[in-house]
C-alpha cells in the first residue's frame, strides 16, 4: 500500500484556527506549538485548554522557554499521546507505516524544502523546523503536512529533499529527531469537565514556574545582548528575538488567552492575571519592534521603560495567579 492518510483534509480548503489570525500580538509563536494548535483544531478539539503550560515560561539564561505542549497535558485533556520515533528505516517508509497505523509522524526537517515558507527559507536557507505528516503517497511522491499556521502539500523534488531520498552519494548525516502522535484513544471531554482538568493542569504548571521575577534576570543580560545584536545587524537580530522576545511575548499572550477561557464564569484573579499577561505580550512586541529599529540604524537606544513595564506586569500576573492557583 503506497498511500496512507490520517485525516481527510484538503490543503486548498483548509482554514487555520482563529488563534492564527485576527488582532494578535503574535500570530505565530514557534513551529511546534503552532503545529499543535492546527492539529487540535483539525481534530475539532478545544485548543485553549492545553495552553496552561505557558504559565511555567521562564528566562533560561540565553532564551525564554521554548513553548510546547507536553505529553501529560495532551493525555489528560485529549487522550492523545506522543512517543519518540526510532529511525531504523528510511523516513519515507516510517511515515507510511505510521500513517497506516493511524499515527501522525512529527518530523524535524529542513525548511529549505518547504514551499509554504516561500517568503523566507524555501530554497534559500537551511533551517530546522517541525512538521506533522498527515498523508503520503510514496509512488506519486507527495505528502501533506501541518506546519506553522496551516496545512499544505509538497511533491517532487521537495518530497525527495525533505525525506532525504536519493542522497546516498552525500555525506553521512545524523538522523533527525522524530515523534509519533497516537490518536486512537483521543477523547472529547464535556466543557465543564475539560475546564476542571485544564485548571488542575494550569495549577501544576504555575507551581513549577519561576519563583522569582524572570524579567529581572532577562533585563540584566539585555543591554549586553542588544549591543551585540546591533553590531551584528540583521543576521543576529532574527535568531535573538525569536529565542527571546518572541517566546516571552507569545507565551504570555497564549497564557492570557488560556486564563480568559478558564475564567468563563468571571473569576476575578484569573482575569487580572490575563490582563497583566496581555500587557507582557504587548510590551514584548513593542520592545521587539524597537530592537528592529535599533538594528536598522546601527545604534542602541534606551529601553529601560519597556523593561520596567515588563517587570511590573509580570509581577502583577504572578501575584494574581498565586491567589487563583497557589496552594
Amino acid at each position: 500500500m503506497p498511500r496512507a492518510r490520517v485525516l481527510a483534509l484538503d490543503p486548498a480548503a483548509y482554514r487555520p484556527h482563529p488563534l492564527h489570525g485576527g488582532l494578535r500580538d503574535w500570530v505565530e509563536s514557534n513551529c511546534y506549538l503552532d503545529l499543535w494548535i492546527e492539529l487540535l483544531h483539525a481534530l475539532e478539539l478545544e485548543v485553549h485548554a492545553c495552553l496552561g503550560f505557558t504559565l511555567a515560561s521562564d528566562f533560561e539564561g540565553d532564551q525564554w522557554t521554548f513553548a510546547k505542549p507536553g505529553n501529560f497535558d495532551l493525555v489528560e485533556l485529549y487522550g492523545i499521546s506522543i512517543e519518540e520515533l526510532t529511525l531504523w528505516r528510511s523516513l519515507e517508509e516510517h511515515c507510511l507505516v505510521q500513517l497506516i497505523h493511524g499515527h501522525l509522524p512529527l518530523l524535524e526537517v529542513d525548511a529549505f524544502h518547504l514551499p509554504d515558507v516561500a517568503q523566507t527559507d524555501y530554497r534559500t536557507n537551511h533551517v530546522k523546523t517541525t512538521i506533522g505528516v498527515c498523508a503520503i503517497d510514496t509512488d506519486a511522491r507527495w505528502l501533506e503536512y501541518f506546519h506553522n499556521a496551516g496545512y499544505y502539500r509538497l511533491e517532487g523534488d521537495d518530497y525527495a529533499g525533505l525525506l532525504r531520498i536519493d542522497r546516498a552519494h552525500e555525506r553521512i548525516e545524523l538522523p533527525p529527531y522524530c515523534e509519533i502522535v497516537k490518536l486512537q484513544r483521543r477523547i472529547r471531554l464535556a466543557d465543564d469537565r475539560l475546564r476542571r482538568v485544564a485548571l488542575r493542569q494550569s495549577a501544576l504548571h504555575f507551581a513549577r514556574g519561576p519563583a522569582d521575577n524572570p524579567v529581572n534576570r532577562f533585563a540584566r543580560t539585555f543591554d549586553a545582548q542588544l549591543a551585540r545584536v546591533v553590531a551584528e545587524g540583521e543576521p543576529g537580530y532574527h535568531p535573538y528575538v525569536f529565542a527571546g522576545l518572541r517566546q516571552m511575548g507569545a507565551a504570555a499572550e497564549y497564557a492570557a488567552l488560556h486564563l480568559r477561557w478558564l475564567a468563563d464564569a468571571g473569576e476575578a484573579p484569573l482575569l487580572r492575571a490575563a490582563d497583566a499577561l496581555g500587557e507582557v505580550s504587548a510590551t514584548a512586541r513593542v520592545l521587539l519592534l524597537k530592537t528592529a529599529r535599533m538594528v536598522a540604524r546601527g545604534s542602541v537606544s534606551d529601553v529601560s521603560g519597556q523593561l520596567a513595564q515588563l517587570r511590573d506586569a509580570w509581577q502583577r500576573a504572578h501575584d494574581a495567579l498565586q491567589q487563583a492557583l497557589g496552594a
